[in-house]
């Protein structure tokens, strides 16, 4: 993995892309000595969205299972929007 300062992507930017989109590399953004981005190939961010997706779909059975299991706790969307809009 390569890390890059914001300044060295900004004068770098397509060497960095193709970097990433050909070498498959991945390049970590820098600021003042901490990481604040990175940049991968769309096929990574593809992957990434699926495992967040593949994710949700285990929580929200899990969801569904616990609310099967016992239904005391749960509310309507109206009342959860009403308890969402009150907490500003």
């Amino acid at each position: 993995m390569t890390t890059l300062t914001i300044a060295e992507a900004r004068n770098n930017l397509a060497d960095a892309i193709n970097r990433v989109s050909y070498g498959g590399e991945r390049v970590i953004f820098s600021r003042r000595g901490k990481s604040v981005a990175a940049l991968v190939s769309f096929e990574d961010l593809e992957w990434l969205q699926k495992m967040e997706d593949t994710e949700d779909v285990r929580t929200a059975r899990k969801a569904l299972r616990d609310y099967e299991h016992d239904q005391s706790g749960a509310i309507t969307l109206n009342e959860y929007v009403r308890t969402r809009s009150t907490r500003k």
